[in-house]
Order: C-alpha cells, then sequence, then structure tokens
C-alpha cells in the first residue's frame, strides 16, 4: 500500500494540528468561563461544539490513516460514513443556528459554520467512491476534506475567541479594543 505511505508526514502533521487545537479551544473555554455572555448555554451548541467535533474528525481520520489497513477500500468505508455523520451533523447545527437567539450569525458565520464544513464531510463521503476507481484521488480528497475541516475550525475558534474577548470587555465597563 505504498500510495498510502506517501501520505504519512501529511496526517502527523494534521492530526497533531488538530490535537493541538482541541486542547486549545479547552484552555480559551476555560478562560472565559467565569465570564459567561448572556445565553451562552444556547449558543455553545451551534458555535462551540463543532468546532471541537471538527478537530476531532480530522484527529481521528489522521489516526485512521496511519492505522495498518490491508487496503484502501476499507479506509474510504470508514470515511465515507464519517462524511456521512458529518454532513447530517452539519445540517442540525444548521438547525441550532436559525433557532438560536444568542447572536445572529452573518454571511460569514453561515460559511465558516455550515457551508465549509457540509463540503468537507461531502468530500469525505465522494472520497468511499472515488477510491473504487482512483486511490490516488480518493487519498487527495481526504487530506483536502481534512484541510478544510482544520482551517474552517481555526476561523471559527478564532472568531469565537475573539468575539468573547472583545464583546466582555466592551459589554462589561472595560477597556475598549
Amino acid at each position: 500500500m505504498s500510495e498510502l505511505d506517501k501520505w504519512d508526514s501529511f496526517y502527523v502533521i494534521v492530526g497533531s494540528a488538530a490535537g493541538a487545537l482541541i486542547g486549545l479551544q479547552f484552555v480559551v473555554m476555560t478562560l472565559i468561563a467565569d465570564r459567561p455572555l448572556p445565553r451562552a448555554s444556547e449558543a455553545a451548541p451551534v458555535f462551540s461544539t463543532p468546532t471541537i467535533v471538527h478537530f476531532s474528525v480530522v484527529l481521528l481520520l489522521s489516526a485512521l490513516l496511519r492505522a495498518p489497513w490491508d487496503s484502501v477500500i476499507a479506509i474510504a468505508d470508514v470515511a465515507g460514513l464519517i462524511g456521512l455523520a458529518g454532513a447530517f451533523y452539519v445540517l442540525v447545527t444548521a438547525r441550532r443556528m436559525r433557532r438560536q437567539a444568542a447572536y445572529k450569525p452573518d454571511a460569514e458565520d453561515w460559511t465558516f459554520h455550515i457551508g465549509l464544513p457540509f463540503m468537507g464531510y461531502a468530500i469525505f463521503a465522494g472520497s468511499a467512491f472515488a477510491a473504487l476507481s482512483d486511490e490516488h484521488d480518493a487519498l487527495f480528497m481526504l487530506g483536502g476534506a481534512a484541510l478544510l475541516l482544520l482551517f474552517a475550525g481555526i476561523h471559527n475558534a478564532w472568531d469565537a475567541g475573539a468575539y468573547h474577548v472583545l464583546f466582555n470587555r466592551n459589554t462589561r465597563g472595560g477597556d475598549t479594543p
């Protein structure tokens, strides 16, 4: 399975980044926990939890792709299931995003919280079919989808952290940025 071996360094880097970002997200949540925003419990399942899910999926994929599989088809089946489950989760998140009233999402929020993650999970699912005919292309699809989820998660984590820090500072009488 020499084609998969070529991806070794890529998934070590991507998986390490996802794991580190999961830890960093927990640190940020701990730091802002003493200054909760009104209706924060309503917004967390919409804006914070999906970011952890996306980072965790990238970490899971990185670990799975380094396991000693007998064929790419087995990996493709798992990636297809992850893609379908992830796409469903994004649709649930979109419904929660529409229903919550703690924050009015703008086009950027819809793009990075719904559009790009949905695209990433759809690519995961599509890679399962691509692997049947071209494992080289399927592995590029998986790598691209992993990066898409990782970068969307980085954006969302930064956006949420900046919102909490700047919003809390401005609404609680602190210094203005």
